[in-house]
């Protein structure tokens, strides 16, 4: 090998390769998904080399010119004493240097949003360019296959989050000469056969490392559970009204609650946040914020556009405040898109045009006008929101990765369809603080993409400014209140002096604002889900009957939980079990080992080494490839190749055997994932009275089925008779009244033997009075 220490004192790259000593070879160790490492022992005693600097350039390369290592020098070499010479005490040096992506990993740590449904070479290429993109190309960074859901950990390095996205995508990353690339594990195949003599038998080891598992449970994160709605009577004093349950919240991260939010007070684009298009610079920066100066009179190519996609699950608050529009203007504020950026694919967002010389802004669902047009009078500053609200959480699913028979197959994916309630409103910021927000539109979607780009400005020919953009996560609650009228309307969330009705704690308490109390006969139900664990437990039939051969025990069950990708859900939790039982149920499936070979073919992990003995192949990843430099001429390199197989070492599925402790763990095993019947989204209490409750359960009943509704969750079936209230077959039933405080959950069931139930409750709870 040849190696070359840039001390950075203006010598350049010196050739460093005589002074390696004999006995402290070069070697370089390269692990899949993580920096390499390569270090040695180097006696300068009779030379005039320098001692390596820190931070000093190392390359090495092979004589035939192969680049095998390239990086820094990041710690103060070791001086070793060697012994004495005539002019005196020698010593030596041990070094150790850090691949490229040192670099990287010393820079703080940026604060980025989640990945959904992406080539996982376009988040790695984001990731790069946030912490720093001038420092490497990326041009060998391959789209590869989409992630479920990433979202980058804060406290981590690049080279963890690096590894976990290419990890998660079933692909190696690796940063070599100035350059990030990553493929799909198994781009490179390294055939060995015993049959050709390209395997050296005595130089293989393989050892099975764990027990073939053909009934798995995973747990995955907190998930939310029954949909819960809970009502309660105002009675025109009552100001705070306590939920039965904690609302469910997204994972607390730094992001979670606080997706997005810019000031614009630092004089220039934040790109790790935004993507400008503005060919005719009709967007730049004033004392108000962000300027917005016209536009080229097209729809879609003046934007300033988040770099993050947004999950379109829960509530969700978009704000656009300290905003001023003048006369001339047209285009959309705060618009969320699927597709490209042009109105026709706007989901939600605020339409800004001319009428009878007037500025109007309106708003914009799915392409069209909405609601009611607010006219901005000139000299006022504004602020604008959308609430969006969605029973669903977590709209994107998780996808999972394995190499089964050689081939690696996706698991789960995809997206939940579900309804979206939307609220536009308006703040006039010239009025008191106390002065309710002026609600524009109040409806709702039938359905809606799990994700949208974010586009904070589509200027078709702006004029004016923002003074800040804000985009904010704040649950799952949501807030409706009925009149005795019939008439109903949502109550905005959020914090006093922003013209809203109530706040809701982290906690479920519901409190209202001075003028803002619900009136006597005036119902308040808010929305909302609970939470639990999730957890799945599936099996592999044909394998259990396959080991039951011969009156032995057939089950072999294995518990752990799903630790990346996370597993957000129940439904992700079954998609990954369904992962492990593709690699866990043959009798060699844990095979791990070793494979020492002299100067073959450059390897490197997440290479697949085909081995071909007695007849048989057997494909697995190489994990972990150790480079040692023989000192000899020619050349002699040994390579010693750690190797895996996914059961043995996760790499698409990272497992942990310690199962969360919270977990409810399933009676029964599952023989297919997804064998459940969808979800009551829509269930509603249509009206209630002292005696009964009217309830719509918002889909048809399956054939031969129906929906069945109990005071307890959890305990549904046929043959169960404890908390059972009553069975329907038709849509729309009544359950009556039997006490002030009542909890009843109810799930949909269909004609099966045994019944095929929904996989969580719609549950409602009601603090109401009881006639007589």
């Amino acid at each position: 090998m040849k190696i070359t220490i840039d001390n950075l004192d203006g010598a350049g790259a010196v050739d460093y390769s005589n002074a390696v000593a004999a006995d402290g070879a070069l070697k370089i160790e390269r692990t899949l998904n993580a920096p390499s490492v390569c270090g040695g022992m180097l006696d300068i005693s009779a030379s005039t080399l320098a001692v390596p600097a820190r931070r000093g350039r190392v390359v090495v390369t092979s004589d035939a010119g192969t680049v095998l290592f390239t990086g820094y020098v990041a710690t103060e070499p070791e001086r070793v004493y060697a012994g004495v010479a005539t002019t005196g005490a020698v010593y030596r040096y041990a070094f150790s240097a850090v691949s490229d992506e040192w670099l990287l990993d010393k820079q703080s740590a940026v604060l980025s949003g989640a990945g959904y449904a992406q080539p996982g070479g376009t988040l790695l290429t984001t990731l790069t360019n946030r912490v720093d993109g001038a420092l490497f190309t990326t041009t060998g960074v391959q789209s590869g296959r989409n992630v479920g859901v990433f979202e980058p950990a804060q406290a981590a390095t690049w080279s963890e989050n690096a590894g976990s996205l290419a990890s998660a995508t079933y692909a190696a990353y690796r940063v070599v000469n100035g350059a990030v690339s990553m493929q799909p594990a198994g781009a490179v195949t390294h055939a060995l056969s015993d049959g050709d003599g390209t395997l050296q038998i005595a130089a293989l080891k393989t050892t099975s490392v764990k027990e073939l598992a053909n009934d798995v449970t995973l747990s995955g994160e907190m998930e939310p559970a029954a949909y819960i709605s809970e009502t309660f009577a105002g009675d025109g004093t009552t100001t705070v009204f306590q939920l039965s349950q904690t609302p469910f919240r997204p994972k607390k991260t730094a992001n979670s609650s606080n997706l997005l939010t810019d000031s614009f007070n630092e004089g220039a684009f934040n790109t790790r946040v935004w993507q400008v298009t503005d060919p005719g610079a009709h967007l730049g920066f004033g004392a108000a914020g962000l300027s917005l100066m016209g536009g080229n009179g097209f729809d879609g190519q003046t934007t300033l556009t988040a770099i993050d996609a947004v999950e379109l699950g829960g509530t969700l608050v978009i704000e656009a405040g300290s905003l001023q529009l003048t006369a001339g203007s047209t285009g959309i504020v705060c618009g969320l898109y699927s597709g490209t950026v042009e109105s026709a694919n706007c989901f939600a967002g605020y339409n800004v045009r001319q009428s009878g010389g007037a500025t109007l802004t309106v708003p914009f669902v799915n392409g069209a006008e909405v609601g009611t047009p607010l006219t901005l009078l000139s000299g006022h500053t504004y602020t604008l929101r959308i609430r969006l609200h969605c029973v669903e959480a977590q709209r994107v699913m998780q996808s999972f990765y394995a190499m089964v028979d050689g081939v690696v197959q996706s698991f789960g994916g995809g997206s939940v369809a579900a309804p979206m309630s939307i609220v536009f409103e308006a703040q006039d910021l010239g009025a008191a603080s106390n002065t309710p927000a002026t609600i524009l539109y109040d409806g709702a979607v039938a359905s809606s993409a799990g994700s949208c780009s974010f586009v904070a400005v589509n200027s078709v020919q702006l004029f004016g400014s923002m003074g800040y953009c804000r985009l904010t996560q704040t649950g799952s609650a949501w807030v409706v209140s009925t009149l005795a009228n019939g008439t109903k309307f949502t109550r905005l969330i959020g914090k006093a002096g922003e013209g809203v009705d109530c706040t809701v704690s982290a906690t479920g308490k519901v409190t209202f604002l001075a003028g803002r109390v619900p009136v006597t006969g005036e119902l308040v139900t808010v929305l909302y889900r609970g939470e639990q664990r999730a957890v799945a437990r599936l099996e592999n039939a044909a394998s259990v009957a396959a080991e039951a051969a011969g009156n032995m025990p057939g089950t072999a069950q294995w518990l752990g939980k799903a630790v990346s990708p996370a597993a957000r859900s129940s439904a992700d939790c079954e998609n990954a079990a369904l992962a492990v039982l593709s690699f866990s149920t043959s009798r060699a499936a844990a095979v791990s080992g070793t494979y020492i070979a002299v100067n073959p073919a450059d390897v490197w992990p997440g290479d697949v080494l085909a081995i071909t003995s007695g007849g048989t192949t057997m494909s697995v990843i190489a994990r972990r490839v150790e480079i040692v430099d023989g000192a000899a001429w020619p050349e002699v390199m040994t390579y010693r190749i750690a190797f895996a197989n996914d059961w043995a070492e996760g790499l698409g599925v990272k497992l942990s055997e310690a199962i969360a402790a919270d977990a409810f763990l399933p009676q029964t095993a599952l023989t297919a994932a997804g064998n459940v019947l969808q979800n009551l989204q829509q269930l509603q209490v249509v009206s209630a009275t002292g005696t009964a409750l009217q309830i719509d359960a918002g889909v048809a009943a399956p054939a031969g089925g129906g929906f069945e509704v109990r005071r307890r969750d959890w305990d549904f079936g046929p043959s169960v008779d404890q908390d059972l209230v009553l069975r329907s077959p038709v849509r729309n039933f009544s359950i009556p009244r039997e006490a002030q405080i009542e909890r009843y959950y109810v799930r949909m069931y269909d004609g099966s033997t045994p019944p095929v139930y929904s996989r969580f409750s719609s549950a409602v709870f009601t603090d109401l009075p009881v006639g007589s």
